[in-house]
């Protein structure tokens, strides 16, 4: 990661629909949150979910319980004002992933589309796990979606670490089980293909 200065400038200078990473609908995304917690009540956290459109769509299938954290406000005011009221629903953090506080075993999902892989010292992804253990409640799921083994190696003129399955499940750990993966070609605005994996993992009841 970096500074909130940097993001700030990248969403700043950017249209929505310009940003590199973005779609119009997280239909990968919706379809494992919707899998795995069917529940509407299931308390879910977006982590790096910025501009995305991740947090409407959940609303509207009915979730209840959702905190959207990034490091960028302007991200987040952006995402509010498309809201509107229905904004007031929703729990906003600016915090860096790596160094808020969030609360203890608050969450039974955790969703991260393209912030893990700008972690690029163990010292980074150590603190993100921490998070992880921290915050995720035991027999709790998660969607981690980074940049796969054929994906781009910088991304917003920062240096980036690609994953397949399993070093993704190395990183997280053995309380982690890998429920699902897949790859999924993402087309830029500019119409670039960017290989992702989406990660789908379940923590043990024990972790």
């Amino acid at each position: 990661m970096t500074s909130q200065p940097h993001w700030d400038a990248i969403y700043r200078s950017k249209a929505p629909d310009q940003l590199s990473w973005y779609q119009p609908h997280l239909a990968a995304s919706l379809r494992l949150i919707e899998a795995g917690a069917p529940e509407r009540d299931t308390a879910i956290i977006d982590v790096g979910g910025g501009e995305a459109t991740l947090v409407d769509d959940l609303l509207a299938r009915g979730y209840r319980d959702l905190t959207v954290l990034d490091i960028s406000p302007e991200a987040l005011e952006v995402a509010k004002r498309r809201l509107g009221d229905a904004a007031e629903r929703v729990t906003w953090r600016v915090a860096d992933i790596t160094r808020d506080a969030l609360p203890a075993r608050r969450y039974g999902f955790w969703h991260d589309r393209a912030v893990f892989h700008f972690l690029v010292t163990p010292e980074q992804r150590a603190a993100y796990v921490r998070q992880l253990r921290n915050s995720l409640t035991p027999g709790g799921q998660l969607v981690i979606a980074t940049f796969g083994p054929e994906g781009p190696t910088r991304c917003s003129g920062l240096d980036v670490v690609r994953y397949d399955a399993d070093t993704l499940a190395a990183q997280l750990g053995p309380d982690f089980e890998l429920v699902s993966h897949q790859l999924e070609t993402h087309h830029t605005p500019n119409g670039k293909p960017q290989s992702f994996l989406y990660a789908h993992f379940r923590r043990s009841a024990e972790g």
